[in-house]
């Protein structure tokens, strides 16, 4: 079945709108509600798909468009707030794209009329938004949703969903009581403000850099092979050399330290094991397959911040590892239908799940405004050997390493800054569909101060 969440999802790789108010401050529609229902919430299906949009302005000012849409099996009622702003080539300031803050959209089905859905926008953001389902007579059910992830499912309130269509939505969050997840709709972005500052620094300085296998800097500026720890490139060669994904995890971390600490993290220790991971029977293919390097390299990196910026208590890896979310169900979505499956979160020895991976950066980046993420991306494969006769069992290997920051711009904009092997990736999307099926591992390393790895 074609599902009407259409207005969102066709822009969720677009910048969003921003100028967005506390979701208290919302101004209420209820009263347009309920004006409109009966010619449009119940009105015969044949008829409302076919209506000309309407045009409103509610008390203080705020402008709606009602309009409908019509799919396969339904269609949608949708009072569409304007956009104050311009929003890419394709949607200017003054178009109602049904998902600017407060946007208010019904549910139908195409058969018989009847009412299935209420999606509310508490955001500008088309991958945010509270939905409700009919429960019973009495009840209905309150969902809450941001970047496929349910935050809130199925959660009981005990109002009719028929009520719903003419009440105040402060008045149904009310009901909804402390389970309604208000701070993940209402971040402040001036605690993003080290965030800005650190992601201007950064791209500053990339096109100084190069990409080299094996490549980092050490305790001494010089570039050196990882593996070996020897120099790059002669001195009478004139070039500086490169970063691999690891030796640029590490520049990152580097230049967050130096300004406080006047010095540059040596190589060595961190390539020493870092906690639990793995178990005895892996222990004979590490030396083959350098299974856990990425992990124990951002463990370490992470380590060592945390006793630098905060304390040696910061530096365990229960306080630097990112271990718990705020959701256990993902709406996957395939060849055009979707469907609600289990997120297990985190895993030990792989972190979390990459479909899960967007939602999550934004719950951190509410609930840990302060926080980068070094990611170590895992995945399980074997490797044989035929000239020594080795055939490996299925191990996870932690093959890449990555910087992701994310954050509320300006004008409460969500977006996922991602730093990797001495570039920017163009957006989160992309590094996410990179790695289809695979884990991630985080942790977690502080943003204050200035940002200089020279």
């Amino acid at each position: 079945m074609r599902k009407f969440f259409i207005i969102g999802l066709l822009f969720a790789s677009f910048p969003l709108c921003g100028q967005d108010t506390l979701t208290r401050r919302i101004e209420d529609d209820s009263s347009l509600r309920i004006s409109l229902r009966e010619s449009w919430f119940y009105e015969m299906p044949g008829v409302a798909v076919n209506k000309r949009a309407e045009y409103y302005t509610l008390n203080g000012g705020s402008r709606v468009q009602v309009r409908a849409e019509a799919g396969r099996d339904e269609f949608v009622i949708v009072l569409a707030r304007e956009l104050p702003m311009s929003f890419g080539p394709t949607i200017p300031a003054g178009s109602f794209p049904g998902w600017a803050q407060g946007s208010w959209i019904l549910s139908r089905r195409m058969s018989d009329g009847a009412l299935t859905r209420i999606r509310v926008f508490p955001r500008s953001d088309p991958n945010t938004y509270i939905q409700f389902r009919p429960f019973s007579s009495d009840k209905c059910y309150m969902d809450v949703v941001v970047y496929e992830a349910y935050l809130l499912y199925s959660f009981p309130i005990a109002i009719p969903f028929e009520r719903l269509l003419t009440l105040p939505i402060e008045e149904v969050f009310a009901a909804a009581g402390e389970h309604f997840p208000r701070r993940y709709f209402d971040p402040a972005p001036e605690l993003y403000r080290d965030k800005w500052a650190f992601n201007a620094a950064v791209r500053s300085r990339l096109p100084g850099l190069e990409f080299a296998d094996d490549g980092a800097i050490d305790e001494n500026g010089n570039y050196v092979f990882i593996e070996t720890l020897n120099l790059q490139n002669p001195a009478s060669s004139g070039t500086r050399g490169g970063l691999n994904c690891s030796g640029f995890v590490k520049w990152i971390v580097d230049g967050i330290l130096k300004p406080v600490t006047g010095e540059l993290l040596s190589i060595a220790p961190l390539k020493q094991a870092f906690g639990n991971r793995g178990s005895p029977s892996v222990e004979p293919y590490e030396i083959i397959r350098d299974t856990f390097f990425g992990l124990d390299w951002n463990r370490n990196l992470a380590s060592r911040a945390g006793t630098i910026l905060r304390s040696p208590s910061f530096a365990v890896l229960e306080e630097i590892e990112v271990r718990t979310s705020t959701f256990s169900l993902l709406i996957a979505r395939e060849n055009g239908s979707s469907e609600i499956r289990s997120y297990p979160g985190f895993l030990p020895d792989a972190g979390y799940g990459v479909d899960g991976l967007h939602a999550l950066l934004y719950t951190l980046a509410i609930d840990e405004p302060g926080r980068i993420y070094l990611a170590a991306v895992n995945n399980e494969s074997s490797i044989s050997n035929p000239a020594e006769r080795i055939q490996s069992p299925r191990l996870r290997q932690y093959f890449h390493t990555a910087v992701l920051v994310p954050f509320f711009n300006e004008n409460g904009v969500f977006q996922v800054a991602v730093f990797e092997s001495a570039v920017e990736t163009p957006s989160f999307t992309s590094f996410r569909n990179r790695y289809p099926g695979h884990y991630v591992n985080l942790v977690r390393v502080p943003v204050e101060g200035a940002f200089n790895p020279d």
